[in-house]
């Protein structure tokens, strides 16, 4: 019996007309396998994930393979947006057994969980260094029956291997060398042609441009700024980005951004849109503001749920064909506009760029308006990619950060109100009995415990909203979910180390602790980086435990941010931030010119708030008066603060 039709995931729906006899992950699961004693058969993916959908049509919707599966297995299916964890406990040993992971991941486990044989995507038919499916299942259901002790005793060894592997790293700062070292190595493994960083696959580097952008704030760095004006620039007139609709696909399969894998996800497109308007604001690129404003349209009209959140991503594929939403031919194209300057324009030709003749959509010009809506009411007819319309808490709350954050620097209020109802969403759906759940559908909330990624991230988002709004509610929601994460999340045995599940959490064969920032930032990133900018908005009895926790956080990042770089972006933009304050700048009285220059001058990790003189629950604004009765700035460096100043040119030159 297939057991997946009440589930709140997408993913997991995606599979409920298997004829393999899913379970979702839980402890009935678990016992069904010591009751028959068989292996559990772990499958992990996620709703956007091509080879996870060509894998369910080549495999789980065969009744032969279902078959074998459903007599030699007890067959568990995990959304890993929905269970992070889970995912997180054995991709660590996916990795460790076969020296990659991925998704689909495909893991062999004992009754009690435990890993024995790990890997990803399996064909239908034998490849070169590659059983089949029906080989492997077959394989280790003989192994199983004739050899368990071994199995067992394996998959102890690897829990044992994996134990030894993540303890937490050891202390080492991250001081001005080890930030100036990162840019070095930054620039040494730079892309000098086509920017952005290694080779193919090439992935968005959102966090690590960020930290970059910081630095140059910071340093007056030439070459942090070259690095991201060229990586900026590259993606933004690539595939990658959706020229029409706006929106990052999540990767580029080759090196010069020209070809995506084509889903969409929330979280890459929170963290770009934050780093454009970053750049918008401090560079003043026309490009950077192109890319912030249509990033932001695209989160409003593409995932943007009824309840007020976003949804998780948009699928890869359309009716099976990867890409077929958005490739175009010279032909199509012409069709529209009548003759090839379209073509021109986006570099499509008839040999194509991507697959039979079709080319993604590059950007070699600037894109009229009206053009871009005729393609796009063109590209409406056709049909569309699926949605996860799942909300992540900790994905919402990178979004809410980033149209916080842009909204005011750009001057869009309408992206602050988008943030205020995903927040809003956000306390009234996902928040039980005062902890934080993980994922919501349709307004109804999952089960899934919140990890440390959606503690940290969701208030993140609250002080981002706060600033943004100066409304005391969601300073005061934010440290509550911070406190809530010292007390449940920190090791009680090293100072500044913390798990990615709670102690009052499901025990998994491992309770997962990953430090390295990748697709997003880490749990523990996350929470320093809240720690320190609640730190300057907190009062003074909050404030000095904050920043002091912080600080403790981010000494275990420092080999991290040392060695390799490129895995710890987050970290490297909250040292940057340490390094350059705390900066406040308080704005007393209604006077928008004083708080858009504010917003638009203070450097990444900088504070800003407006409102009244001591508004209730806003320390930031507390003993800090009009000046003559008119609106004035506060400027505060390192707990030093300058004279008042009542004019907006003034304050941009304070700042």
């Amino acid at each position: 019996m297939n057991r997946l039709a009440s589930a709140t995931s997408p993913y997991l729906l995606q599979h409920a007309d298997n004829p393999v006899d899913w379970w979702p992950w839980g402890p009935d699961a678990l016992a069904e396998a010591k009751r028959r004693n068989v292996p559990i058969l772990l499958s992990v993916g996620y709703a956007a994930c091509h080879w996870c959908h060509v894998m369910a049509h080549e495999s789980f919707e065969d009744a032969g393979t279902a078959a074998l599966m459903n007599g030699h297995f007890v067959n568990i299916k995990v959304d890993r947006e929905e269970r992070p964890d889970i995912d997180a406990v054995y991709m660590a040993a996916t990795q460790a057994m076969t020296g990659q992971g991925g998704w689909p991941m495909t893991c062999f486990l004992t009754p009690d969980g435990e890993p024995f044989h790990c890997g990803t995507y399996y064909p239908p038919s034998p490849r070169p260094g590659m059983p089949s499916f029906r080989q492997l299942l077959a394989a280790v259901a003989e192994a199983w029956q004739e050899r368990p002790d071994e199995l067992l005793d394996g998959a102890k060894q690897i829990v044992a291997h994996l134990a030894e592997q993540t303890g937490p790293l050891q202390e080492s700062v991250v001081d001005e060398a080890v930030l100036a070292g990162a840019v070095g190595k930054l620039e040494q493994e730079a892309d000098p042609v086509n920017g952005g960083f290694g080779r193919a696959p090439k992935f968005p580097p959102s966090m690590v441009l960020e930290f970059l952008l910081r630095h140059h704030e910071r340093t007056g760095s030439a070459v942090a700024l070259s690095l991201v004006d060229k990586s900026a620039e590259a993606m933004a007139r690539g595939g990658l980005y959706d020229q029409l609709a706006g929106g990052f696909a999540r990767y580029s399969v080759d090196a010069e951004w020209i070809v995506p894998h084509f889903e969409k996800m929330l979280y890459d497109n929170a963290l770009l849109l934050r780093f454009y308007a970053h750049l918008w604001r401090r560079t003043g690129s026309a490009t950077a503001l192109r890319v912030a404003t249509g990033t932001a349209e695209f989160l409003f009209e593409s995932l943007r749920t009824p309840e007020g959140g976003f949804a998780s991503s948009l699928d890869a594929d359309t009716d099976g064909v990867e890409g077929l939403t958005y490739v175009w031919t010279p032909s199509q194209l012409r069709d529209v506009v009548g003759d090839d300057s379209a073509a021109d324009l986006f570099g499509v030709t008839p040999e194509g760029t991507f697959e039979e003749g079709a080319s993604t959509l590059r950007l070699f010009g600037d894109l009229p308006e009206p053009l871009r809506v005729k393609l796009l009411e063109e590209r409406a007819k056709r049909p569309q990619p699926g949605r996860d319309d799942k909300v992540i808490a900790s994905w919402n709350g990178l979004a809410i950060t980033a149209l916080a954050e842009a909204g005011v620097a750009l001057d869009r209020p309408q992206w602050i109100e988008w943030a205020r109802d995903a927040a809003e969403l956000l306390l009234r759906v996902h928040v039980v009995d005062g902890r934080l759940r993980r994922s919501s559908r349709d307004g109804v909330v999952g089960e899934s415990a919140g990890v440390l990624e959606d503690y940290a991230c969701v208030a993140d988002g609250f002080l981002a909203l706060h600033q943004a709004t100066g409304e005391a509610k969601w300073l005061t929601e934010a440290t509550r979910l911070l406190d809530l994460a010292l007390a449940h999340f920190a090791s009680s045995d090293v100072p500044g180390a913390y798990f990615d599940t709670a102690d009052d959490a499901e025990t998994l064969v491992q309770r997962p602790a990953d430090p390295g920032d990748n697709a997003s930032p880490s749990g523990a990133s996350a929470l320093a980086g809240a720690l320190l900018t609640a730190s300057a908005l907190a009062g003074h009895a909050d404030a000095a435990r904050y920043r002091e926790a912080a600080e403790q956080a981010l000494r275990r990042a420092g080999v991290l941010a040392g060695r390799v770089p490129r895995f710890a972006g987050h970290w490297l933009s909250v040292a940057e931030a340490l390094q350059a304050g705390p900066v406040q700048v308080a704005v007393v009285g209604a006077d928008a010119s004083l708080r858009l220059a504010a917003a638009r001058g203070v450097h990444g990790g900088g504070i800003v708030v407006a409102g009244e003189p001591d508004a209730p629950g806003v320390p930031l604004l507390a003993d800090r008066p009009l000046v003559s009765g008119a609106p004035a700035a506060y400027v505060c460096r390192g707990y030093v603060c300058d004279r008042p100043v009542t004019s907006a040119a003034e304050l941009a030159g304070r700042l």
